[in-house]
């Protein structure tokens, strides 16, 4: 069963050559095949960690721009006192508050304790399921947002604040630029350099790491959770296997955010530069 009865390094090679056909064997706790566990699951974890990253760019990226051209104002010290509050609460514990307040704990039963979608989900028409999975999905993001934009608003914050302080930004202004087209044509593709380049580490950290007690909490049945009994029933081929698809799933979103330097920055040319 474990192909101990084989030398090491012809396990090796077989178990290369299986894992580049994405067969990863069957789960010793579910008896079913692995990719078909993951296929299962991923998509929860994957619609998370992505709706969560969105909505931390969409909010963090204009906050931080706000607070590096009012630096020092009321607003930049009260925003960055409401930010600094947010990241020191563990999502996992504003995720049980939320649970209280609004999941029907001791106040209001506004939104679902649990699942993906309602049991009925398939009977439903296409608009109902949209605003069904949103409703599911409502808590489990707020709670993964609160405690995940403040590192990337102070990112934002500083580069831009690095940016302005550039003689570049001087002579644009000094040829009668408004500030927004200072902002807009000159410091922004500039100062998101840095921005961007992070998306790929912050998408993967909220799928490895603040995904996982968000599932357990909100029973979703994702990547996170499925890893998770995994490593407590000693289920090594789901183990690894999700090791080896969250490694994959790395190595694309590094290779993305590497293209997105280049579109951004047309200073990186890697084909004019000398050897």
């Amino acid at each position: 069963m474990y192909g101990f009865d084989k030398p090491a390094h012809e396990r090796f090679f077989q178990m290369l050559g299986n894992y580049l056909r994405f067969d990863f064997g069957k789960s010793f706790f579910h008896d079913e095949p692995v990719i078909k566990l993951i296929l299962q699951k991923l998509p929860v974890s994957i619609s998370l960690g992505l709706w969560t990253t969105l909505l931390v760019y969409c909010v963090s990226v204009p906050l931080g721009i706000l607070k590096a051209v009012g630096n020092g104002t009321k607003f930049d010290v009260w925003s960055s006192t409401i930010v600094i509050i947010g990241y020191a609460i563990p999502s996992f514990l504003f995720a049980i508050l939320l649970l209280i307040l609004f999941g029907g704990g001791s106040y209001w039963s506004v939104f679902p304790l649990r699942g993906l979608v309602s049991d009925n989900w398939a009977e439903l028409s296409a608009w109902h399921k949209v605003t069904d999975y949103f409703w599911h999905m409502t808590l489990p993001i707020s709670a993964m947002v609160v405690s995940g934009f403040a590192g990337l608003t102070m990112l934002t914050k500083n580069s831009f604040l690095d940016e302005i302080g550039k003689h570049y930004v001087m002579t644009a202004r000094a040829k009668g630029l408004t500030e927004p087209q200072v902002l807009l044509r000159h410091v922004f593709r500039n100062a998101m350099l840095i921005v961007i380049a992070g998306f790929p580490s912050a998408l993967l950290r909220i799928l490895f790491t603040s995904s996982l007690l968000i599932e357990v909490i909100f029973s979703l049945d994702g990547m996170g959770l499925l890893g998770f009994e995994a490593a407590i029933n000693r289920d090594y081929p789901v183990m690894f296997a999700t090791l080896y698809i969250f490694t994959l799933i790395g190595l694309v979103f590094n290779l993305i955010g590497d293209v997105a330097y280049v579109l951004i920055d047309p200073r990186i040319d890697f084909e004019r530069r000398a050897v």
